[in-house]
């Protein structure tokens, strides 16, 4: 299987790649000032490896029997398994990370939308995603 690509694909895919990792680290960002586990990295790196899956599934969709989908539907799995990693029972029993997993999710997808080259939905939702755990981060400053 031979698959030839112009320079201008692959500096798409880069410019992708690069504002996935940009909006995922955004998302990050409220995560990491909350000093919980998963912080900037974790979030820009999910999203630029998300978007760059599905970028390199594009170049796949010539080839007989090949189902684009089948990658974000990879992603959407693999994240899930990532995110409940991050879902503990503290000594009291109570539970956390649940806050972190669902971003943890929503910045995967995130990372899927702009690999498809939906730049404006991805970064509506990116905003969204970072403006709903901000609202949370706002109300405790507010209460102490």
């Amino acid at each position: 299987m031979d698959i030839t690509v112009d320079a201008g694909v692959e500096f798409e895919i880069i410019l992708r790649v690069f504002v996935a990792a940009v909006l995922g680290g955004g998302i990050g960002l409220q995560r990491g000032l909350s000093k919980k586990p998963a912080g900037i990295r974790t979030h820009a790196l999910i999203c630029l490896g998300a978007a760059l899956f599905t970028s390199l599934a594009e170049g796949f969709e010539t080839v007989q029997g090949f189902d684009p989908s089948r990658i974000a539907a990879g992603v959407v799995t693999g994240i899930g398994f990532v995110g409940a990693g991050v879902i503990l029972r503290s000594e009291t029993g109570r539970i956390e990370g649940v806050t972190t997993a669902a971003s943890i999710w929503s910045t995967a997808a995130v990372g899927v939308a702009i690999g498809t080259g939906l730049y404006i939905v991805g970064t509506f939702t990116a905003i969204l995603a970072g403006t709903i755990m901000a609202v949370r981060l706002l109300f405790k400053k507010r209460s102490k």
